[in-house]
């Protein structure tokens, strides 16, 4: 049977270019697309941890970083449609809880009780201990986030086809990075040291800003690695529904 001939294929008397495309899980690319986006997301979450001022912009250690999980899931998203971005979304969540939990018992396990190891365990848990007040904002903000960024993704792509790419990829990660920075600084704000309405206004607004900037410069090169994906990708226009 050829990819094209499942369930999910496009009707035989529809134009190729009339319709929504996605590929179907099958080769390699989307597990490395998902192993990349899970370990960003639990780098981000040690990162944020830490808060950063580079003089009066207040951000944290993690900024860096978290950008890249929005430009994967938005190729997972444009590729392989709403469903598998879920999943996608659903798996990074539970590793990042996973890495959580190995901190957690890391931390509670008995050391030795010399000088060193004492330094080592104090230098631990203050680098490791916040993370799992950090991670919940961080798990809550990505959910949320990255769900409404893939459906307004998919769903653009439905009203125009393969046209329209820079667009879809603007608008959906504009409001997925709102709600994202939003949600994660209500809840991660008194962890990384912000105490004050103004620091709070400003983390707020350098976050989204900045992820948003970062995302909407990348454009270009998101879209030739999505051009470059769907190129490779045996079962791209095989499957119509996302």
């Amino acid at each position: 049977m050829s990819p094209a001939s499942g369930r999910n294929a496009l009707p035989e008397n529809m134009p190729y270019g009339s319709a929504a495309k996605f590929a179907s899980l099958g080769s390699p690319y989307f597990g490395i697309m998902l192993a990349v986006m899970a370990v960003v997301l639990i780098l981000s979450n040690i990162g944020a941890s830490k808060g950063v001022a580079f003089g009066p912009i207040v951000t944290d250690g993690g900024f860096f970083l978290f950008p890249l999980a929005y430009i994967l899931g938005d190729v997972i998203s444009e590729v392989y449609g709403f469903k598998v971005a879920r999943k996608a979304i659903v798996t990074t969540f539970a590793l990042s809880v996973f890495a959580s939990l190995c901190y957690w018992v890391i931390i509670a396990l008995p050391g030795f009780d010399d000088d060193y190891s004492a330094a080592k365990q104090s230098a631990l848990e203050g680098a490791l201990g916040p993370v799992p007040q950090i991670v919940l904002a961080s798990l809550l903000a990505f959910l949320a986030g990255q769900t409404i960024n893939s459906w307004i993704l998919v769903r653009m792509k439905a009203r125009t086809g393969e046209k329209s790419l820079w667009a879809r990829l603007m608008g959906s990660s504009g409001a997925g990075e709102f709600v994202d920075t939003l949600i994660f600084c209500s809840i991660a704000a008194s962890v990384i040291g912000i105490t004050d309405f103004g620091m709070f206004v400003n983390y707020v607004l350098v976050g989204f800003v900045y992820k948003t900037l970062v995302e909407f410069l990348f454009v270009p090169v998101t879209s030739l690695v999505i051009g470059w994906v769907k190129k490779r990708e045996p079962s791209y226009g095989a499957v119509a529904t996302a």
